[in-house]
């Protein structure tokens, strides 16, 4: 009778092996990135040019700086445009929530630089009707095209992050501030916005950080941003060290914003940590 008992016990899971293939094959790949990284350091180091440095570096300030300004104004004007597209997506009526449906699909589902170029090069094809309505002046200038297209892009973005962040605050907020007597504006502005913008933080940085990523591609419309400051070194040049720095600098920027999103995430969030 022991020995049945002893049988039907459940017995501890044999413990796993230490060097698993997963784990073997893991720590291969992490040791050959920290060769690579090692290995461009080193070489960064070796072939240091400073004459190319300093003949250059004012050139990638002033792209950085046009690279900054692009994005800075087209994630706030987009983050304008995106609330009454968060509504749209948001209410039930049919016409509104048809036209911001409409726009998310397209900006969403079609490439950024086709946006810019359709932006850029299309509309340069009814330079008669806009110089009619006094718009041409604007869309003449790429950097002016940039801005447009970023925003219609970011604002898709933004209005779905907007709105899924305000729907996933719980119904019970709004039924507890009207028990209270709060006006729908004041428990929207008191009560739900707040708690909607630190689940929205997240994304939001990581919707930016992709814009300064992309703008890279308006060095193609002939904006002398960050890249486009970049190739202009390399046609110069032909060091390819050149986009390295820009690599470097791009790495900074989005390491910085990363540490600084974290830092207001923990700031806000602090009074819910136990």
């Amino acid at each position: 009778m022991n020995a049945v008992a002893a049988d039907l016990v459940e017995r501890p899971p044999t413990p796993s092996r230490r060097w698993t293939g997963t784990r073997i094959a893991g720590t291969i790949l992490v040791a050959l990135w920290a060769l690579a990284i090692a290995g461009l350091a080193l070489y960064l180091v070796q072939s240091w040019n400073p004459e190319l440095f300093d003949r250059y570096a004012g050139r990638y300030w002033s792209g950085l700086i046009v690279t900054l300004q692009l994005v800075f104004l087209s994630i706030i004007l987009g983050a304008v445009l995106s609330i009454p597209i968060a509504w749209g997506r948001m209410t039930k009526r049919r016409i509104p929530s048809a036209l911001a449906y409409a726009y998310v699909y397209f900006f969403r589902g079609t490439p950024l630089i086709a946006q810019t170029f359709l932006i850029y090069y299309g509309l340069g094809s009814f330079r008669p009707q806009l110089e009619a309505v006094g718009l041409w002046s604007f869309f003449r200038d790429a950097w002016n095209c940039a801005l447009f297209a970023f925003t219609l892009n970011t604002a898709a973005y933004q209005a779905e992050i907007l709105r899924g962040a305000l729907e996933s605050v719980g119904r019970g907020q709004w039924e507890g501030a009207a028990s209270l007597g709060l006006s729908r504006l004041h428990t929207l502005r008191l009560i739900i916005v707040p708690q909607a913008l630190i689940v929205a933080l997240r994304p939001y940085g990581n919707e930016i950080i992709l814009m300064i990523k992309g703008s890279a591609i308006v060095a193609i419309i002939t904006v002398y941003d960050l890249m486009g400051e970049t190739r202009r070194a390399y046609s110069r040049s032909f060091d390819f060290q050149t986009y390295l720095y820009a690599a470097l600098i791009y790495l900074a920027i989005v390491e910085t914003l990363r540490n600084v999103i974290e830092w207001i995430e923990r700031r806000l969030t602090r009074h819910l940590k136990r």
